[in-house]
């Protein structure tokens, strides 16, 4: 999740953008802003090669966000063999999807060579239905294993992008793990401390349980706080801690962790322990400047909420203006991710030694290049110029090797000079990717769906299960009992 460019991102923007949200489409990282589905070489079919290229790689996205990297690395590297059409149709209305599997069923030279899926519907692609389009990473001759290990990988990341014969198809570039980002001057108003070590064990950091949580949210109570703004703050850790997905052997299974969200939710709409905001409001932009209803402690994330969401929403750019810099990030009481963008290959791209090896080339500087001249270094430490202006640097994320991070320098103004790679590091190994399924960005909307009814009033708790288990036998393939 995941936006490269600029940090001030509008309302509008965030809630076409950002998938990993479960908004009414769940986003996987605030990626750079959607456009409009454009090829940017004019038109469908394939533009015969420059003068001096072996031919074209077709880049499908999203967003503007990969196409950026890979324009950045063949300006880099004017000796890339291959010319880049790329062609981005955004996951608004559900477009992306049907127009990436038409053109990856269609095959020939306009089919997509590289192609990116975010966390909403990675599993699609890399172990569902469309499994089958995507060529294994050693198909490319990129030495992947070894790579891995290499760079650190997060294995929640890993194990994503594995196709169901154990071959890794996809990797992503950030690490999207989630920690508990909180505002410094409530912590000492409350507590007397804002040392992350000790807020970690106010709220339970690391413990797997939520007893502690429950005893700082009522603690912050007793000094007009709520812990956080709405239920959408906690969804995505209890939703990411499940011990099962939603679909185990082809039917419909509610995990105990996730079933609880309805006696979370009401618990803290109940005791007045949140704003009773939605994720993506206006209302939860506010909490974020410290001007909801109630001060609000903090928010479960991963380092793009922090960048692109949170900081564009504090009021202002400086310490000292709005909450700037009055922020801070702990461990979890659980580990868990939210988000992330995924980069594949086709098999019809594999299946040309030459290309194959073009394609390996942008997919491992992108992904698994751990040295100072990968992207993923620069990135970590905010020196990638992507619009060639020293004054508009890239803001320093988490990305997805965390044997760059261990060399980088992840503090943050923002947070008070704290480095986040202190805490986020461990929550990308503490996170859990083997709990997805290919169905979640529908179901995870119906179970939110019913969810705020029973918590409004509106539905019974066993109403509430009937009406979300009727919906995903309406919707999808999958056996409900």
């Amino acid at each position: 999740m995941k936006k490269l460019l600029a940090c001030a991102l509008g309302v509008c923007v965030l809630a076409t953008t950002l998938v990993a949200c479960d908004k009414p489409a769940d986003p996987v990282t605030p990626d750079a802003d959607p456009v409009a589905s454009e090829d940017t070489t004019g038109g469908d079919e394939t533009e015969p090669a420059p003068a001096g290229k072996k031919g074209t790689i077709n880049l499908w996205a999203f967003t503007d966000e990969v196409p950026k990297m890979v324009d950045y690395y063949v300006a880099q590297n004017p000796d890339f063999p291959y010319d880049i059409n790329t062609v981005i149709t955004p996951t608004t209305d559900g477009a992306y999807q049907p127009a990436l599997d038409a053109a990856l069923a269609a095959g020939g030279d306009s089919a997509p060579d590289i192609y990116c899926a975010e966390a909403a519907f990675i599993l699609k692609y890399s172990k569902g239905d469309g499994a089958a389009w995507a060529a294994p990473y050693a198909d490319l001759g990129i030495d992947v294993d070894a790579k891995i290990k290499e760079a650190a990988i997060a294995d929640y990341s890993v194990e994503i992008g594995t196709n169901p014969d154990g071959a890794v198809v996809g990797l992503g570039y950030q690490a999207t793990g989630g920690a508990f980002i909180y505002r410094r001057s409530i912590a000492k108003d409350t507590w007397g401390t804002d040392d992350p070590a000790e807020i970690s064990k106010k709220i339970g950091g690391g413990s797997g349980s939520w007893d502690q949580f429950w005893t700082a949210a009522d603690e912050l109570k007793a000094k007009g706080y709520g812990i956080i703004s709405g239920d959408g703050d906690i969804w995505h850790a209890i939703e990411n801690s499940s011990d099962q997905g939603w679909v185990v052997d082809g039917k419909l299974t509610i995990d105990p962790k996730r079933e609880a969200l309805l006696d979370v939710s009401k618990k803290l709409k109940d005791g007045k322990l949140h704003n009773e905001t939605a994720d993506w409001t206006d209302a939860w932009f506010a909490d974020m400047k410290g001007e909801g209803a109630q001060g609000i402690f903090g928010f479960f994330g991963p380092a793009w909420l922090i960048n692109y969401t949170i900081a564009p929403n504090c009021g202002g750019a400086a310490v000292g203006e709005g909450t700037y810099g009055d922020w801070a990030i702990c461990e979890s009481p659980v580990g868990f991710f939210w988000g992330g963008t995924w980069l594949l290959a086709s098999k019809n791209a594999a299946a040309d030694a030459d290309k194959a090896a073009a394609v390996a080339e942008i997919i491992e500087w992108i992904t698994l290049d751990c040295t100072e001249s990968g992207l993923q270094y620069a990135w970590a430490n905010g020196t990638v110029d992507w619009d060639n202006d020293p004054a508009t640097p890239t803001a320093k994320d988490c990305v997805a090797s965390g044997t760059v991070m261990s060399i980088s320098d992840g503090s943050l103004d923002f947070l008070g000079g704290q480095n986040m790679f202190d805490v986020f590091v461990p929550a990308n190994a503490n996170a859990k990717g083997d709990n997805l399924t290919q169905y979640d960005e529908k179901i995870n909307q119906f179970w939110r769906d019913q969810v705020r009814e029973y918590v409004a009033g509106n539905k019974s708790r066993e109403d509430a299960i009937k009406d979300f288990k009727q919906n995903v036998a309406d919707n999808l393939d999958v056996v409900v009992e």
